[in-house]
């Protein structure tokens, strides 16, 4: 292993490795509970702790899908949406659960799920903003399942154990409704109190008691099943009494007859007392009363009675309706009587397929109770695939079978008698049961019981995992608890939270709620599953080989479509709640790297686009500057001219390409920690501008190469720059100036060659930042030649920022003495028109003048510069040649001793063209530079070429100045660079001349090709 001794460190070795992940736990860290100590955890360690598939997954799962809603609504849901409607409620919802279960189990079975379940896998897979959001409304929908837990326990205890312990009591008949709210309240909020303070006091003791609760669930519903075979049979004597075809509520009578016998003689009932105004015969009585006769019927006629073919059609009712029976005799009257105050059994709201829909959802729900307790299992793996599908498939089983079962085994007025009121205020399913109805009654109040405690347990963790992710800062205080990990903030916010869906106090006004919050989450699975199997990313490779894309995207759309049914307002209000939630973390959240999906399916589809987008140039109206920023660093690898980028956000305003570039002069093996510092220095400053692109740093043994390479190189495919934006050298007269004149011209001629625009902004350190407004201003633009219409563009692209928002455009033009300026005004105004830009038009005649003495002048004194330099460059190469040549004659010398064999031509060949006339007067030449030199710069007559350039230069800047000196921006275009490059020097000193007096000024040198157009 010597070889590899030096990278020990940082590459561990294989047998190392693999003892870490053999020993690997997938228990969340730092949650210890406070009854193990650390001698009981070690001696856990070594022995297997872990349970199976049946004890760890598929009882958990059947404890939680099956609660309050088979026990207290499935057969008034049977009742209201008929054999066949109900049949397609349950089979939807079970489907859409089947279908998450397998998109679950492959996510589960692709590595390790550390505690968290549902939230770690939606949140590795789609990445920390759908994970936050995904896992925030999972964690409502687990806190408003508590509160409807508690309403189901409260109802229970209220309706069907103890109807006497109602602390607010109604003093009408239609106060009744209202007086049983406010007892919900009253008795869920210190229910909820003290679930609270036993999930604080210890979580040992829920989990301890979830064994009984899951055995009140199971003997509950063998008792059904009992009970309809002892139908079959034995159908049990259970009366209800009818009015007509009207029921009624069996709570203040108990003959059902009008008149019974009594000391030889009939007596009015006390069901006359209710129907009339006195208990005499001869009393007036309610009109249906008296038109129709009362009968009774057998509220459960057993499974044999041929019940179920009236049961099968849907039988749905507004709020406050009859509970009729079909196919009885009943008499109309023409005028309805009064109904309230009467004892007749009223629907208490409106029924429809969606509604109970909503309903129905939340039973089905609970299938992530195997994937959270992955830490506890044995083989997480192997478990929660077989033990939730199995779940699933129970309990699908079972309430299908119960929807069947009841159907054919109760009336159908019995059915949707929500509370029982036909029956004497007993529960139905109650009724049903053998060997009695408190087996039902009991073990639903404790499985509900059980149900909401569990809530309570796994909200506050859940969210107690999001805050420790660290996704969403304001969450920050909810990951803290006691010292043994318990998330108390957690538990504290829960039960807030549950509070206020316990004071909405109705168990179906809840129970849409948390639909909602659950159908989101599972559509997120499914999407989750989707993507990743999309993708193909080389990570997924699940266990679990049961599963399908299509599955997945079925699953996902059924989820979407419930949301719709079930409620169409909270499905958007929840929606509004995640996007809110997602916009929050990608803003102001804490970034993670995840290797989710999304990040994955962002990389593809820019794959794709990137193989869509043609390589060859854009049509002329999909051109917008993509642009090349070129920056300078300084020796501390800071940005030189900040405000360059500030320039490119106000042109760009996020949209198109922005690469900032820039290059370090050396080798990249020594340099590449400087190349990092400056890549961060320049993010971080693209940050502070808002300049939204990309960051591109070449190290390179020169900067002209370096630059060339990122003008060549920059971009990817066809999303590559077409425009060059760069500072001014501002300093390019010093000669000690590393960005050198040579290298801006020969930038330049890049450019050129390359077919891209080039922008060269003057005094960038005077241009606004993005926080300036210009309160008023013009952006003035002087058009002397056409290069594509790119100073056209440009203002309108300016304007469009906050800064420029309220700056006029003017454009100026140049007309020569043949020209006429009348007409050219009227095209330039046409065409600005078919354009669509607003601008003011002026044309500028520059009348031909003779060349001025300042401009002759000028042009000399840049030339004696020019060829100053060129002296001063050719004296220091003159002495590089001097030593050269003694060194070659001493060689030369040396070896004519040696070798005298050799052909005396020798020395004359390594010489070359040098004699000893023309040395004797290169030394002479060196030895008085002065005389011959730069005694010749005085006779110098300056070329004629350059003194009209210099007098173009000087009389196109006098009239840019006499309009344009108080501009906000001046855009001029950019002439090139010569083509003989012995002018190079001349050149910068025209640029300077052109643009000397202005503040902010933009070079613009188009690309050659038309990027503005007149059609549509």
């Amino acid at each position: 292993m010597a070889l590899f001794e030096e990278e020990m460190d940082s590459n561990p070795m294989v047998s190392s490795l693999l003892n870490k992940l053999a020993n690997y736990t997938n228990l969340s860290q730092g949650v210890v509970e406070h009854e193990e100590h650390e001698e009981d955890s070690k001696r856990r360690e070594v022995k297997s702790p872990r349970m199976g598939t049946f004890i760890g997954v598929y009882l958990p799962c059947l404890q939680n899908i099956l609660g309050v809603i088979l026990f207290l609504r499935l057969t008034w849901i049977v009742g209201a949406a008929g054999v066949l409607e109900s049949f397609l409620i349950v089979s939807m919802c079970c489907t859409c659960t089947m279908l998450t279960a397998i998109s679950m189990s492959a996510i589960a079975t692709n590595g390790v799920v550390p505690a968290g379940g549902s939230y770690y896998m939606i949140s590795r897979s789609l990445g920390p903003e759908f994970g936050g959001a995904v896992g925030l409304c999972f964690y409502l929908g687990t806190t408003f399942a508590g509160a409807m837990y508690i309403l189901g326990t409260i109802e229970i205890f209220l309706t069907y154990i103890s109807p006497s312990a109602a602390i607010i009591q109604a003093e009408t008949a239609e106060g009744e409704a209202a007086a049983m709210l406010h007892n919900m309240r009253v008795y869920g909020t210190c229910t909820l109190a003290l679930m609270a303070t036993v999930v604080f006091v210890g979580v040992k003791y829920v989990n301890k008691l979830a064994l009984v609760f899951l055995a009140c669930v199971v003997l509950s519903i063998l008792a059904i099943y009992a009970g309809v075979i002892k139908t079959a049979f034995d159908p049990p004597d259970i009366p209800v009494c009818l009015l007509g075809n009207r029921t009624l509520s069996r709570r203040g009578f108990d003959v059902c007859a009008k008149f019974h016998a009594a000391n030889n003689g009939t007596v009015p009932t006390a069901l006359w007392g209710l129907f009339c105004n006195t208990s005499m015969p001869n009393a007036t009585c309610d009109e249906y009363f008296a038109q129709n006769n009362l009968t009774e019927i057998q509220g459960i006629p057993g499974v044999a009675s041929g019940v179920l073919l009236d049961n099968l059609w849907s039988t749905y009712a507004d709020k406050g309706a009859l509970v009729e029976r079909k196919g009885s005799l009943s008499v109309s009257v023409p005028e309805e009587s009064r109904t309230s105050g009467l004892p007749y059994v009223l629907t208490d709201i409106m029924t429809y397929f969606t509604v109970l829909v909503g309903i129905y959802f939340p039973s089905v729900t609970g299938i992530m109770a195997g994937s959270n307790r992955s830490g506890d299992l044995r083989d997480a793996q192997k478990s929660i695939p077989t033990g939730t599908i199995l779940a699933i498939v129970t309990t699908s089983f079972i309430y299908l079978s119960c929807i069947v079962l009841f159907g054919a085994c109760i009336e159908g007025v019995v059915l949707r008698d929500k509370f029982g009121e036909a029956l004497q205020g007993k529960l139905v399913i109650g009724m049903l049961a053998w060997p009695s109805p408190w087996v039902i009654v009991i073990g639903s109040f404790f499985s509900t019981c059980g149900a909401g405690l569990q809530s309570l347990t796994g909200a506050p963790r859940l969210l107690q995992a999001i805050a420790r992710d660290g996704i969403i800062p304001f969450l920050q205080v909810f990951g803290h608890g006691k010292a043994n990990g318990e998330p108390t903030w957690a538990l504290l916010l829960t039960a807030l939270i549950c509070e206020t869906g316990i004071l909405i106090a109705s168990l179906d006004s809840v129970a849409p709620i948390l639909s909602m919050f659950f159908l989101m989450c599972y559509m997120f699975v499914n999407l989750a599953c989707a993507v990743q199997t999309l993708l193909r990313t080389p990570n997924w490779r699940p266990r679990f080989r049961y599963y399908h894309w299509a599955l997945s995207f079925l699953g996902m759309s059924l989820c979407l479509a419930l949301m719709f049914i079930c409620s169409w307002y909270y499905a958007l209000v929840a929606m509004l709640i995640a996007g809110c939630i997602y916009k929050y973390i990608e803003y102001r959240g804490a970034e993670k790297e995840w290797g989710d999906g999304i990040r994955g399916l962002s990389l593809n589809a820019a794959h794709y686009a990137l193989l869509r987008v043609e390589h060859g140039p854009p049509h002329t109206k999909n051109w917008r500057p993509q642009v090349l920023v070129m920056l300078s660093l300084d020796e501390e690898q800071r940005v030189k001219h900040p405000r360059l980028l500030s320039l490119t956000a106000q042109l760009k305003a996020g949209k198109g390409l922005t690469i900032v570039g820039s290059v370090l002069e050396g080798t990249y093996l020594d340099k590449h920690v400087e190349a990092q510092r400056a890549e961060e220095n320049i993010r971080s400053l693209m940050g502070v501008e808002k300049t939204k692109g990309f960051c591109q740093l070449v190290v390179s043994s020169n900067l002209r190469d370096g630059m060339s390479h990122l003008i060549q190189s920059a971009g990817l495919g066809g999303m590559k720059h077409n425009t060059v934006l760069m500072a001014w050298p501002e300093s390019w007269k010093q000669e000690d100036n590393t960005f050198s004149w040579k290298n801006f011209v020969e930038t330049v001629r890049d450019t050129t060659a390359a077919q891209q625009a080039l922008l060269v902004a003057k005094n960038v350190d005077l241009f606004p930042q993005n926080q300036e407004r210009f309160s008023d201003g013009d952006i003035d633009v002087w058009w002397v030649v056409h290069d594509g219409g790119l100073l056209m563009l440009l203002p309108f692209l300016l304007r469009q920022h906050k800064v420029w928002r309220r700056c006029r455009m003017r454009i100026f033009t140049v007309a020569q003495v043949d020209d006429n300026s009348i007409q050219m005004k009227k095209d330039l105004q046409m065409f600005l028109y078919h354009l669509r830009i607003s601008a003011e038009v002026e044309v500028v005649e520059m009348v031909e003048s003779d060349i001025s003495a300042f401009t002759y002048e000028k042009t000399l004194l840049m030339e004696q510069r020019s060829q100053m330099l060129k002296q001063m460059q050719l004296s220091k190469t003159e002495q590089e040649r001097e030593a050269q040549l003694i060194h070659d004659r001493n060689t030369a010398s040396h070896s004519v001793v040696v070798t005298r064999t050799q052909a005396p031509s020798t020395p004359d060949k390594v010489q070359m063209t040098w004699t000893k006339e023309k040395l004797i007067a290169e030394k002479y030449k060196n030895k008085e530079p002065g005389v011959s030199g730069f005694k010749d710069l005085f006779s110098l007559k300056p070329n004629q070429s350059n003194v009209r350039r210099m007098h173009t230069a000087v009389k196109l800047n006098g009239v840019v100045l006499s309009r344009s000196r108080g501009a906000q921006l001046v855009l001029l275009n950019m002439p090139g660079p010569p083509r003989n490059r012995q002018g190079d020097e001349n050149y910068m000193e025209f640029l300077e001349v052109l643009t000397e007096g202005l503040d902010r000024v933009l070079l613009v040198r188009g690309s050659g090709r038309e990027v503005v157009t007149i059609y549509s």
